[in-house]
């Protein structure tokens, strides 16, 4: 039922596109607007939000008519956004600090973790995997996730105001690319543009 190599597969390629490591630039200008960070709240959300999807992705999209390349433009155009805040140094997401915390749901724990990528994968995936194994995979990814959201205090630290600025800057450019990325291949898969 279990398989290792599986389980290193979904691994890996869960981390590539979660990329958690190149969103701490993200994550850390929103502690700074917002105060804090919830961890837990924001690694919990994303693990349910996956794991609804890897058992219902299709289902939930199919019920609103929508198709899995739309799904991935949305959530392309929200990293688009979050990429010119970063390069632009401007505010599109407005930091409402409210008693529900929601900064740590949106847009942390969608469409940062569990995003519109993410979840194409998930359904990717569930047609080629074990879903025991698939499951292993996301708590793995899930738990480096919870990792890098409550050090990321410290990790503003060591990088520094100039340090951070720069990789701010560096890391908005590879957002912008990401959603180019997505945005492209679901126009390539409709066939409005030749791959």
């Amino acid at each position: 039922m279990f398989s290792a190599k599986e389980i290193f597969s979904v691994s890996l390629i869960l981390f590539s596109i979660i990329d958690i490591l190149g969103s701490v630039p993200v994550i850390i200008d929103l502690r700074k607007k917002t105060g804090r960070i919830e961890s837990e709240k924001a690694t919990i959300v994303a693990g349910i939000i996956m794991i609804a999807f890897l058992f219902l992705g299709e289902s939930i999209l199919k019920l609103f008519g929508l198709d899995v390349q739309s799904f991935a433009i949305a959530g392309a155009i929200i990293i688009l956004l979050i990429g010119f805040e970063m390069i632009l140094g401007i505010e599109l997401f407005r930091s409402e600090v409210s008693e529900t915390n929601s900064h740590s749901i949106v847009p942390i724990a969608f469409p940062l973790i569990a995003g519109a990528g993410t979840m194409t994968t998930l359904v990717s995936l569930r047609a080629q995997y074990e879903v025991s194994n698939i499951m292993v995979g996301i708590v793995i990814n899930l738990a480096f996730v919870y990792l890098v959201l409550k050090t990321s205090g410290w990790l503003e630290r060591k990088l520094g105001v100039a340090g951070f600025n720069i990789i701010r800057k560096v890391f908005g450019i590879i957002l912008l690319a990401i959603a180019v990325k997505i945005i492209k291949s679901s126009l390539e898969t409709w066939g409005i543009i030749g791959g």
